[in-house]
């Protein structure tokens, strides 16, 4: 994943964050806007930007559809909304089904002007836990997982 300097548009509030030819080639690219940490994605010619930090990595794994809406991590690209599918255990016919936790991770506006991309980061005034994340507490829940992670696989290796 590459990293750039970022390049201020001053009277839109929007943050250039790369060329469109770099941006689709590298299909996912983490960029700091403002001192959020974001990832850019592109995939079936669409441009995403969503915070970077949650629970999971997200520049990992795959874009996926369910019920609908492509996902990372069953998080939808466009809304942020997290899903999961599960069945009602009272209905008579056990059918799974796709269910929402609600919003789960904020997302920005991209757009594109003359090969250039930009981002303009999302001012929704309530907390979304991906918040969590860019703050301190979660920058330091971060370091902790990580560390964790490492003396991990540091363990396994050694066997």
């Amino acid at each position: 994943m590459e990293e750039r300097e970022e390049r201020q548009e001053p009277a839109t509030g929007s943050h250039f964050v790369g060329k469109k030819e770099d941006l689709i080639k590298a299909k996912r690219s983490f960029r700091t806007v403002e001192g959020r940490d974001i990832l850019v994605l592109y995939h079936q010619e669409t441009f995403y930007a969503l915070d970077f930090h949650c629970y999971l990595p997200l520049q990992n794994g795959d874009i996926e559809e369910f019920d609908g809406k492509l996902c990372k991590f069953k998080i939808s690209l466009a809304e942020g909304e997290s899903i999961y599918r599960a069945t009602n255990p009272y209905d008579p016919v056990l059918t799974p089904r796709w269910y929402s936790k609600g919003i789960k991770q904020r997302i920005h506006t991209v757009t594109e002007t003359d090969g250039d991309v930009y981002v303009t980061l999302s001012h929704v005034s309530c907390f979304i836990e991906s918040d969590y994340f860019q703050g301190e507490k979660g920058k330091v829940g971060r370091e902790s997982i990580e560390a964790e992670d490492a003396a991990k696989k540091s363990k396994a290796t050694i066997f």
